[in-house]
């Protein structure tokens, strides 16, 4: 790690992650690279992956395991999958009833703050009491499984707990998500003018009526700036939590499409999952997609926030280009919360195509990116219409 050089020199990491090109960040900055430079430089699918003590889902799970995240946390997505992915397909029965998950509205590794906070924030975000008795339910499970207990304890403690931001409340249930959701889906449609807070982006229930597509400017010299999210271990060049956006809605290379205010609470609770027809100029860029929450005095709390790399559209084991005046159906990686939208709130979804430096930018020339120092512009576009039907759909709690 680049902390453990003997004479680690201070470092400016919002300055050290802007130089190129990337796989030089740590040499540079005059710290121990470790394997940096070559886990820089391997692509999704690379066999390495495979080695040096990392799990996978071709492997059996063969412990018990009491699953603690948090909302705004980088492993948040992962995590969720695998505890799933353990319950399903553990080949010993009691693991696959050993497991237990607990999901804390709070940063990385946050969870431990929550006995100490009646008001906790996140960010900037007041999510309220969330008052939770950690330690007495570790306890319980490790009694159980350490100590030989008899297990009634463990049997009164449920499978699935989760706090609902917005409605500030711990609930429970026997899956993840909660059997009870139900989906639905909203539309990204406007006149054609989408670009920042103050275009006239609309997100609804009925299909898109208005302009086919949104176009954007995406240019990897000038990202979009990271501000709230699931993020870890950056030195504060990122922050985690929510925060208001509107100072990033204010760009032009960022479209913003706003509901209607809710003429009731909607409460999110599961996997959200976006879907975007989109176009460019070059051979390879980024999208992401982002949910927010409205306040009815306009400002604007992140929720969760996902993004892709087009080239990978067809599975990360290979890398298929884009083509200018092509049109592409991607399918990001889902998000994950629990969030209830009040009475008179919007909903809104912002699309871009950089969040930096909490994701590496895409330098768009279709290249490695981490050994590049140039990029080019990249000429974006959205696609909204009966043919092309962007749109996000909701878990929602009935």
């Amino acid at each position: 790690m680049y902390d453990l050089a003997p004479d680690m020199p201070e470092v400016n990491w919002i300055k050290q992650l802007a130089k190129l090109p990337s796989i030089d960040w740590l040499e540079d900055a005059g710290g121990n690279t470790g394997p940096f430079r070559e886990l820089m430089a391997r692509t999704p699918a690379h066999p390495d992956w495979f080695t040096g003590g990392l799990y996978h889902d071709n492997e059996d799970f063969g412990v018990p395991a009491f699953w603690w995240n948090s909302w705004f946390d980088v492993s948040q997505g992962p995590n969720l999958a695998l505890y799933n992915h353990v319950r399903a397909k553990a080949s010993d029965k009691e693991v696959r009833d050993g497991q237990y998950l607990l999901i804390a509205p709070t940063l990385h590794c946050g969870f431990y703050r929550i006995p100490e906070h009646e008001d906790l924030i996140a960010g900037e975000l007041n999510v309220g009491n969330a008052s939770f008795p950690v330690y007495e339910q570790m306890f319980t499970f490790f009694d159980h499984y350490l100590k030989g207990n008899n297990g009634r304890e463990l049997r009164r403690m449920p499978r699935v707990q989760f706090y609902t931001m917005g409605k500030n409340k711990w609930e429970s249930a026997d899956t993840w998500p909660p059997r009870a959701v139900e989906t639905r889906t909203f539309y990204l449609d406007s006149d054609g003018q989408a670009n920042s807070l103050f275009g006239d982006g609309r997100l609804h229930s009925s299909a898109a009526d208005g302009a086919e597509a949104d176009r954007y400017t995406y240019d990897p010299m000038n990202p979009v700036p990271a501000l709230g999210g699931g993020v870890c271990c950056n030195a504060d060049a990122a922050k985690g939590g929510s925060f208001d956006q509107r100072g990033i809605e204010a760009r032009a290379d960022v479209l913003v499409y706003t509901s209607e205010p809710l003429a009731t609470d909607l409460q999110v609770t599961g996997h959200i999952r976006p879907t975007l027809y989109v176009s460019s100029s070059a051979r390879d860029t980024d999208f992401t997609v982002k949910l927010v929450d409205v306040y009815p005095d306009g400002t604007a709390y992140n929720v969760d926030d996902t993004v892709f790399r087009a080239r990978y559209r067809e599975g990360y084991d290979k890398q298929v280009f884009m083509e200018d005046g092509e049109v592409y159906e991607l399918t990001p990686t889902p998000m994950s919360t629990s969030y209830q939208f009040g009475k008179g709130h919007r909903m809104r979804v912002e699309v871009s195509s950089s969040k930096f430096p909490q994701y590496m930018r895409n330098l768009n020339t279709g290249g490695n990116n981490y050994d590049e120092t140039e990029g080019v512009e990249a000429k974006n576009a959205v696609w909204h219409s009966a043919q092309y039907p962007s749109r996000l759909e909701l878990p929602v709690m009935p």
